[in-house]
């Protein structure tokens, strides 16, 4: 007997499913098939049915399809023909039907607005499309209005109106200011769905004239700007100096304050109003309300819930949104405008209408000649949609007669069809909000079989695993399919075959002898055909020897083997993976052919190693442990976790207890210290294993407490040093009884969601723990010190049960009680919870503020009544900004600043204040639903304080006497300015501070001339600001009076000489270099005061990288920059530590190009020898003339000075430190008789010691105008600097000495 049944989908092949239904074909995705089958047109692609387009832009109508032989497009328009052809403007894409209407090209969008329906024919019938309506966008300019301003007084309501003009699609509204900003919307200000801006009540703030509603049309990508509109807020402070005016004083008490309000409803108006809207769309329902305070807006549903998942607040809970509506969200939908003064509310009958929708769309047929079929075409909708057909795009009606077909409402039956039955069918559903349009084709054919499957593929399955064998058909009628085994073998039977409907024979376990040839008939009465396929059955590949559990000592080796025996014809790879993951990259790690080995064993190998073998048909794999251990400094001894415990045994069988005992396995050279015993529950959990207990190592028997209604197997593992054994065999099973529950659920709490529910959760208890079945929850509550029943509820195996219609914030007495089918658990405990919270009814009272300072005030308020707080007190907000600044009497935007004080506290400090300032505050109370009313604002001023420094000083306009001083007020007074204090004295050329002269200055006065003063001579100012608290910080700045003024112009700074006086720095100047090939020699001038620490940066000139610094040791004038590239232009500056901005103008040099000869060994080289020779022969001929202009002119004025002196600091070279002693050039030997002045010690300038700096000249050479010979080293000459030495008045210059020059080139 043949066994018939569907592939599962996770057969791992190629399907080309066929089959028949209700005597239909299904044509296979055979592209080469397709190609030769006939086939009625198919719309593939078209235009929206409601088409808007851009008029600035060529409009393309889509409508492709498909069909064999291909399709030719026609269109109407307007229910007439239309003849493309006679139009200029519009063309046909080819092999389309896509319509291209030339707009941009002298073509105008509103000449062809209409309704357009395609139509796509062949010899086999018509497909049409849906009727496409063409619209042009529109955005129309907004009508010219005056618009009034708008004087509203504090606290009452406001709507601006929009009034957009009617655009097509709808522009999207927005309110913006001049500045291109949206205006801030909150709960007080928002924007309703109209696009008109409401206040529920207006404040100070919203006085401006520039409130601009905007209407974007996004289908021309234009935005429309209405005329700004004007707001004028009245406070109660204006409103009353306005009356006072005006008034007489009798009416001046008609002016009443700002009141508070209940909730009055905007929009919509009326206590009812209706809305229809249609399934699948977004409900949008709005509520806006006027109120002081502002109002909170709450949505429920009358009768029901709103809609989980689907719900969604917007505008501040204003607008109440479901997406993807349904008949299911008809009903009452209720607003709540709720202020403390009260409440208002709003229903809005919701009625849901439904476009039509398909339920069955009517689906291509395929049939073959004879045989029957049907085209049902059923949708739904509200109110319900008529349905109509069509034949080839005519009304079925008025189409030619077929004697095949009868019309059945929505049902097209189809008897003995022929060829000429091929037809396009189409279904319209219709009511008053829509339609929809199918196409359906019945296409009748006369096909001879086919075999899709290639001739002779190849199968290649493993040993006892299934084949599936294909055999891809098509034809019409459907053929019948049949096996045969061998060329000339019997029809394949029996249960060990299962044939598909699609024609793939199944050798559900496939054996050796299953190897062959299998051929596939298919047949009908227009023909036969067959094809042969193979199938070659493989041997699996097995792992003959397993990787083992292996234990080694560190830096041991350790080997694993994966022996493997496959089938012959197939290739192996084999890849070793450590914990799951590739390999590490290291060489001690051996993969040799049939193992893995390790060298130098490291703790970080320590894992599970896995042998994994691959072939084209099939894997395997294996694993293993390796533990190293530490070596024993004993002879090795191999440490290992324990063998698995075996021989499990239950006994003494009790309700709650077991006995369990187990044989131990080996220890492996490391003590057992514990066995853990673990339970599996085969009742609620099989197959997860439970710690349960565990026991000394010393034990082998334990007393097992057990659980009702639990199928119980027990498993035991060892634990030594080393680690866990394998867990043992498990012991038999233990069904324990049932019985009622022992314990209740955990953590059982009740807080309330909303102001009228009570939420009651707990924890839920585990399987195990339900002791039996039809475990459920007795959730039982009543109000906490009222004398009330309890109220119970018996629940399904939930953890939450909402109670509703509670009052506000009131405690209950909850428990959760648990019971099965055989009883209840024990009486649980009882907790306290709470309804839902409210927002806090009443402000805090009688609020007091207690100045402390200019910056520090005490705040305190009376506790609101718990009853009225409707929720878990929180604590107390305070509220406060600055109104105004007393000394400016300038407002500014309010910027609230809020302090948070938690608990039940009743006072609190500001601090942050700015001093002689207006503040205002409110204090708020806070619970776990959000914040109360606002208390009354309390006005307080903060005393004065001490100001900030004048904002600037400016000494202008020197003289040989004096100096004029201008200023700036300080940018914050922070009082009332009393005068300016203004101090001054003079610098010496020591810069010595003299005598320190006071002047007070009127606080109305800006400038100041100062007479009298030193000519040529610097000061120091100090200037700062007084209040009656005391002086702020003071501004510095220094001057100097000018020389002379017949020689002012050309001696002052440029700055001096325009009438300003600037601060004199110090200043480097003539910074210059000399460049080697590797480093350069940079010099500079300084001017300014002494002991200045100079630094040199330096980078590549034109680079954006960051400079380099070097630090200049010393005081000196000089430095070489050494590691330089060779070849490459730097910049480079000086500067002055300590000193901002003290630094010289950029210069820019060049390194010279590398040498080649530089890569020989100079000391080899003939030339250089020969040049070293000459050097030294004439550094002799110079030490001899010195020797002997040293005989005829007596001492050097050195040798002198260490006659009388005998100063050590001054003695000729010595072995041990390297120094050399004095000299002087041959240039100044007509001084060497000028005796010294008496007491001078000072050496000369030319005396020059190694251990100054590694920078110093005696390895570079001296001065800046150095030149490099030809290998880069370097041949200087160093002019001593002219120091004016105020005891002597002379002046000394030097020439480099013979020494100097020698250390120079070496």
């Amino acid at each position: 007997m043949m066994k018939k049944k569907s592939i599962p989908a996770s057969k791992p092949f190629l399907i080309l499913f066929l089959c028949q239904m209700i005597s239909a074909l299904d044509v296979p995705l055979d592209s080469k098939l397709l190609e030769e089958l006939s086939q009625p047109p198919t719309i593939t692609h078209q235009s929206p049915k409601d088409y808007i387009v851009d008029p600035r832009e060529n409009i393309v109508i889509q409508c492709e399809a498909k069909g064999k032989p291909p399709p030719s497009f026609s269109w109407t328009r307007n229910g007439t023909h239309f003849d493309i052809d006679k139009d200029a403007q519009v063309t046909m894409k080819p092999n389309s039907g896509t319509l291209v209407i030339n707009i941009m090209n002298g073509g105008k969008a509103e000449a062809y607005e209409g309704v357009y329906q395609c139509t796509a024919r062949n010899e086999r019938g018509a497909a049409i499309s849906n009727n496409i309506v063409i619209r042009p966008s529109r955005s129309p300019l907004w009508t010219k209005e005056k618009l009034e301003p708008h004087q509203v007084r504090e606290g009452d309501s406001l709507v601006l109106h929009c009034r957009p003009p009617v655009g097509l699609p709808p522009p999207i509204i927005f309110w913006m200011d001049n500045a291109f900003q949206r205006l801030p919307q909150s709960e007080r200000v928002s924007q309703g769905l109209n696009g008109d801006l409401y206040f529920s009540n207006v404040q100070p703030e919203d006085t401006r004239e520039d409130y601009i509603c905007y209407a974007r049309f996004n289908h021309t990508q234009t935005i429309q700007q209405k005329q700004p509109i004007s707001v004028k807020v009245f406070s109660l402070d204006s409103l009353n100096d306005t009356i006072a005016a005006n008034l007489s004083d009798t009416d001046i008490y008609g002016a009443k304050p700002v009141t508070e309000r209940q909730p009055v409803l905007l929009t919509p108006t009326g206590s009812t109003s209706t809305k229809v809207e249609l399934r699948g769309n977004v409900l949008l329902l709005e509520c806006i309300a006027a109120g002081l305070p502002t109002p909170v807006i709450r949505w429920i549903k009358e009768g029901g819930e709103l809609p989980a998942n689907r719900t969604f607040f917007e505008n501040f809970k204003k607008t109440l949104k479901i997406i993807d509506v349904s008949e299911a969200d008809s009903g009452n939908y209720k607003c709540i405008a709720r202020n403390t003064l009260g409440s208002v509310h709003h229903v809005i009958s919701v009625t849901v209408k439904a476009a039509p929708y398909w339920i069955t769309a009517p689906r291509n047929l395929v049939l073959s000649p004879g045989e029957d079929g049907t085209l049902i075409c059923r949708a739904n909708g509200n109110p319900k949609p008529s349905i109509s057909w069509l034949a080839n795009g005519v009304p079925i009606a008025i189409a030619p007669e077929d004697p095949s077909r009868k019309v059945d409402g929505d049902t097209i039956i189809f008897s003995h069809v022929q060829e000429r039955s091929s037809a396009v069918y189409q279904c319209n559903a219709s009511n008053e909000y829509g339609y929809l349009l199918a196409n359906a084709f019945v296409n009748v054919l006369a096909e001879p079989p086919r075999i899709l499957t290639p001739a002779n593929k190849l199968y290649q399955v493993i040993a006892d695993s299934p084949a599936l064998l294909d055999c891809a058909y098509f034809g019409s009628p459907k053929p019948e399919i049949e096996w045969f085994k061998g060329v000339k073998g019997s029809i394949l039977r029996g249960n060990e075959y299962v044939f598909h409907d699609n024609g793939t024979l199944e050798i559900p376990v496939a054996q050796k002898d299953s190897t062959g040839t299998y051929t596939c008939v298919a047949r009908n009465e227009l023909g036969k055909i067959q094809n042969e396929v193979h199938l070659e059955i493989k041997d699996p590949t097995m792992i003959i020897k397993q990787p083992e559990y292996k234990v080694v000592q560190r830096y041991g080796q350790v080997s694993f083997e994966c022996i493997i025996k496959h089938d012959s014809t197939l290739l192996p790879t084999v890849i070793w993976l450590k914990d799951n993951d590739e390999l590490p990259d290291d060489e001690r790690f051996l993969v040799g052919k049939d193992n893995l080995t390790i060298m130098n064993v490291t703790d970080k190998d320590d894992g599970t190693y896995t042998c994994i073998v691959n072939t084209t048909l099939d894997s395997v794999s294996a694993s293993a442990v390796l533990t190293v251990v530490a070596a024993p400094p004993t002879p090795a001894i191999i440490y290992a976790r324990p063998n698995p415990p075996f021989d499990l045994e239950l006994t003494g069988q009790l309700e709650r207890s077991i006995e369990l005992s187990w044989i131990p396995g080996d220890e492996n050279n490391s003590p057992i210290t514990h066995f853990v015993i673990e339970y599996e529950d085969g009742l609620h959990e099989p197959g997860v294993w439970h710690y349960q207990t565990e026991v000394p190592g010393t034990q082998t028997t334990v007393q097992l407490k057990l659980s009702p209604y639990v199928n119980y197997s027990f498993r035991v593992v060892a634990v030594n040093k080393i680690g866990r054994s394998q867990p043992s065999e498990p012991s038999e099973q233990y069904l324990t009884k049932s019985a009622s529950p022992d314990e209740n659920p955990a953590n059982v709490q009740g807080i309330g969601s909303e102001p009228d529910n009570l939420v009651i959760t707990w924890e839920s208890l585990k399987g195990f723990q339900s002791n039996g079945p039809g475990l459920q929850y007795k959730v039982s509550w009543r109000q906490k010190d009222v004398d009330d029943e309890w109220t119970s509820v018996i629940v399904a195996n939930v953890s939450k049960y909402i109670v509703s219609g509670t009052p506000t914030f009131v405690p209950y007495e909850i428990k959760v009680q648990a019971l099965n089918d055989l009883g209840y658990a024990p009486e649980p405990s009882e907790v306290i919870g709470h309804s839902g919270e409210d927002l806090p009814m009443v402000a805090p009272g009688n609020v007091q503020v207690h100045v402390i300072n200019s910056t520090l005030a005490k705040v305190h308020w009376d506790p609101v009544p718990l009853k009225t707080v409707r929720g878990h007190l929180q604590g107390y907000k305070v509220y406060y900004w600055k109104v105004q600044s007393l000394s400016r009497r300038s407002r500014r935007h309010v910027e609230k600043k809020i302090l948070t004080f938690r608990g039940n506290k009743t006072f609190g400090m500001l601090p942050g204040l700015e001093p002689y300032s207006s503040y205002k505050l409110n204090v708020r109370v806070v619970n776990g639903k959000g914040e109360g009313p606002a208390s009354p604002d309390k006005v307080f001023k903060t005393p004065e304080g001490v100001p900030s420094s004048p904002s600037y000083l400016k000494i202008t306009n020197p003289t040989l006497d004096s100096l004029t001083l201008e200023w700036g007020s300080p940018t914050h007074p922070n009082g009332v300015l009393t005068s300016y204090i203004l101090k001054f004295q003079p610098i010496n050329n020591t810069h010595e501070l003299g005598p320190l002269v006071e002047i007070r200055i009127p606080a109305n006065e800006s400038s100041l001339i100062l007479k009298n003063l030193n000519y040529s001579t610097r000061y120091k100012f100090y200037f700062n600001a007084q209040t009656s608290v005391g002086s702020g910080s003071q501004i510095t700045e220094e001057a100097v009076t000018i020389m002379d003024e017949g020689k002012m112009a050309g001696i002052l700074h440029p700055a001096v000489v325009a009438g300003k006086v600037q601060p004199l720095y110090p200043r480097i100047r003539n910074v210059t270099t000399a460049a080697a090939e590797t480093y350069a020699n940079i010099s500079w001038e300084y001017e300014g005061p002494d002991h200045a620490n100079f630094y040199v940066e330096y980078g590549v000139a034109g680079s954006k990288e960051d400079w380099k610094k070097e630090i200049v040791n010393g005081s000196r004038s000089f430095f070489v920059l050494k590691g330089l590239t060779p070849g490459t232009a730097y910049k480079v500056r000086v500067g002055a530590e300590g000193l901002s901005g003290f630094r010289s103008s950029e210069d820019v040099f060049e390194t010279g190009p590398a040498m080649a000869s530089r890569q020989v060994d100079i000391a080899t080289q003939g030339w250089f020898i020969g040049l070293m020779c000459a050097v030294a022969l004439l550094i002799l001929i110079l030490l001899i003339v010195c020797f002997i202009r040293r005989n005829k002119g007596g001492k050097y004025p050195v040798k002198e000075k260490e006659d009388a002196h005998a100063d050590p600091e001054i003695q000729p070279m010595k072995e041990d430190d390297g120094t050399f002693g004095e000299y002087r050039s041959l240039e100044s030997d007509a001084e060497d008789h000028k005796p010294l002045k008496k007491g001078s010690r000072t050496p000369s300038d030319r005396t020059v010691k190694k251990e100054d700096s590694d920078d110093s000249l005696v390895d570079y050479g001296e001065g800046v105008n150095g030149q490099f010979n030809e290998d880069g080293s370097f041949i200087g000459q160093y002019s001593g600097k002219k120091e004016k030495e105020p005891a002597e008045g002379n002046e000394s210059s030097e020439a480099p000495s013979p020494v100097n020059a020698m250390n120079s080139f070496v």
